[in-house]
């Protein structure tokens, strides 16, 4: 079986919980309690939109992102 590595963000929301998305995959996001249960749904989604784009025979995107941070003066 083949491997895709996929870079995920994941926020802290405020009223609890985690909220994880993928940016190189529009649209797909999911949320946990937990930081493990952020991931790990979040993972179940990836998977779930990997399966959608191979039945309508579109291809997977490949991920082109540059995570930099930046120093801002306040």
């Amino acid at each position: 079986m083949d491997k895709l590595h996929f870079t995920v963000i994941v926020e802290r929301e405020e009223e609890g919980g985690y909220h994880a998305f993928c940016p190189a995959l529009k649209g797909c996001h999911s949320q946990g309690d937990t930081l493990d249960e952020a991931l790990f749904n979040v993972n179940e989604a990836i998977e779930v939109y990997l399966e959608s784009l191979r039945a309508h025979g579109e291809p997977f995107p490949v991920e082109d992102i540059f995570i930099k941070p930046v120093e801002v003066a306040i």
